[in-house]
């Protein structure tokens, strides 16, 4: 190792001199050929949470996703087989899609997550050692965060983007009071996000927008209406701002 080393910090490759690295650093920088795309996620910045949902299901639900123009999907480490259906949808969709695994919350559902292939982690707390890990590996990384505090200290750790969960009971006017004082911080905002709000929530100033149920309708899916989740995605496509980054 020379004087300095590429790491991934806020989602950025940057270049650190060693002697600020972690302790723990080893010089094992990975950046997988099929990595997460900024540019597909800035073309539809919602981080779809696909949750318990079967893999028959998932295998329909991807392409109509896509379809409909939306880029970025998390599956949940929780959901029985979720590290099949992210190697899948890796495989499936190697360059169109941004495929990411949610619900990380050890080192052990990281080192699962990626060994699937996700370009993407998402965690719903803080763990300091997953952070690290991910800003290390060059692979982004949206932890899960509430208050101020926890926020400005998952965005110090190194992470590309803060997931501010849960949302569903502030609302929008907590993320356009978070970024008054913290306008660097890159906050996605998770919980309660729906068709209706949605609009609020990247006018307040959200960077983007994690939305499961509302997004992925149960009913819909039940009754394998494929036309009507196709439109009911388009709709959520349609509610984003008219002004964002096309490629």
């Amino acid at each position: 190792m020379g004087n300095s080393t590429t790491v991934c910090l806020h989602g950025v490759l940057t270049e650190l001199p060693n002697h600020q690295l972690p302790s723990n650093y080893l010089p094992d920088f990975y950046m997988s050929e099929d990595a997460f795309s900024w540019n597909l996620f800035n073309q539809a910045p919602i981080v779809g949470i696909i949750r318990h949902v079967i893999p028959e299901n998932v295998s329909r639900i991807l392409p109509i996703y896509q379809e409909a123009g939306l880029t970025t999907v998390e599956i949940t480490m929780n959901t029985p087989g979720a590290e099949t259906m992210i190697q899948d949808a890796l495989r499936k969709y190697p360059v169109s899609l941004n495929i990411g695994a949610g619900t990380v919350c050890s080192e052990a559902d990281l080192e699962r997550a990626l060994a699937a292939g996700a370009q993407f982690i998402v965690t719903p707390i803080i763990n300091k050692k997953v952070i690290k890990a991910c800003v290390k590996k060059g692979i982004p990384i949206f932890p899960g965060a509430f208050t101020p505090s926890e926020i400005y200290k998952a965005w110090d750790l190194g992470a590309s983007m803060v997931k501010v969960f849960p949302t569903t009971a502030l609302g929008p006017a907590y993320i356009r009071d978070i970024k008054a004082p913290l306008n660097q911080i890159k906050l996605l905002p998770t919980g309660g996000i729906t068709l209706t709000n949605m609009r609020d929530f990247m006018k307040a100033g959200a960077d983007g927008l994690g939305i499961g149920s509302q997004l992925f309708d149960t009913r819909l899916i039940a009754e394998q209406d494929w036309p009507a989740l196709k439109a009911h995605f388009q709709a959520f496509i349609d509610q984003l701002p008219t002004n964002r980054p096309k490629n």
